[in-house]
């Protein structure tokens, strides 16, 4: 018996056996999430698509002012899934090697001395690169290397990175002196940018109480290496309705100005649309929801959920945009909005 796409044609198709490693999927994310909870307040919208992001193989940058606890859930989140952490500070003298490692002159028992690599904190499984922005181009290619091919090269030799390997990066969108903004091709690295907001006056009475005791909450580890590898084999396996295809197609061409789908509104607004990598992600982070949430095969809701997220930090607007307050975002949600199945 076998579970299978019954709208449109599909190729794919769930055995019993992945059926009930989606019902387990859904069981283990729930009981992340609960343990989440325990030490972030609210952002459960952040916390989703951080773990759509992780199951669906792919990157997330996050955007908020300080204070939200971005570098706190991302090392709860490796801490609650028996995963390495490294926390990458990024500043203006950052250099390549201080994220990569370097080959260091050492000496051995028999008394010679030869080089040998000593590794850098991009070997781990979660990297948390805090504040990205700060660090030049150059520093910043380090990490594109290794986001796309899951490797770094140094000085000629390539090691590969260890699986799972996800890297979440921090902005501040407040502060930009001194920043060197990420270029096209690596925000584009990105599956999800994620926007963290200000808490409710509720949520910020508890973790004024929460943070200000002598209480020290230790989460439990849910899930190994192992696990989330074959969650994530699974998650590709999950099968998408052809409609759901072409509405994923569809709605990235709109927002392309320079061609005939996109709206005549949106022309005078967008400079630059979203990439083919785009529809890729779209379809990933749909399945990846939809994984998550215990659905069989992808609906139309999990495209929706997951179209704000992978297309806002895609399209490049004009000045005309920034004079009527259109943001990208905005932009995105008329899109959705108008594009049907």
């Amino acid at each position: 018996m076998s579970t299978s796409a019954t709208s449109g044609n599909t190729s794919s198709s769930l055995t019993d056996q992945d059926v009930q490693a989606i019902d387990s999927l859904r069981q283990s994310y729930h009981g992340f999430a609960s343990e989440l909870g325990k030490v972030i307040v609210g952002q459960k919208s952040v916390i989703e698509q951080v773990a759509i992001c992780l199951f669906a193989r792919r990157h997330a940058l996050l955007m908020g002012v300080p204070g939200l606890a971005k570098t706190l859930l991302v090392s709860k989140i490796a801490e609650t899934m028996s995963l390495g952490f490294s926390r990458i500070q990024f500043t203006p003298d950052l250099m390549p090697m201080d994220i990569t490692g370097t080959d260091i002159l050492q000496e051995t028992q028999e008394g010679r001395r030869e080089f040998q690599f000593i590794k850098g904190p991009i070997f781990a499984n979660i990297i948390l690169a805090d504040e990205i922005n700060r660090a030049p181009p150059k520093t910043q290619a380090a990490l594109l290397e290794a986001m796309q091919e899951q490797r770094v090269t140094v000085l000629g030799k390539t090691f590969d990175l260890t699986s799972p390997f996800m890297v979440l990066a921090t902005q501040n969108p407040v502060e930009q002196e001194g920043t060197y903004p990420l270029p096209e091709a690596q925000l584009d690295r990105f599956m999800f940018l994620v926007e963290l907001d200000y808490p409710n006056e509720e949520e910020e009475i508890q973790i004024a109480r929460s943070t200000t005791g002598d209480d020290h909450v230790t989460l439990k580890a849910l899930m190994s290496a192992d696990e989330i590898i074959g969650h994530q084999r699974l998650v590709r396996r999950l099968p998408v309705p052809d409609h759901i295809y072409k509405y994923a197609a569809r709605l990235v061409r709109k927002t392309r100005p320079q061609g005939d789908t996109a709206p005549s509104w949106m022309k005078s607004l967008v400079s630059w649309g979203a990439g083919p990598r785009a529809v890729q992600n779209l379809i990933l982070g749909a399945k990846s929801r939809a994984a998550l949430q215990g659905s069989y095969m992808v609906r139309m809701e999990d495209i929706q959920a997951v179209a704000q997220p992978v297309l806002t930090h895609r399209i490049i607007t004009t000045f005309a945009a920034q004079a009527e307050g259109m943001s990208a975002k905005k932009i995105v949600q008329r899109l959705i909005d108008e594009t049907v199945e």
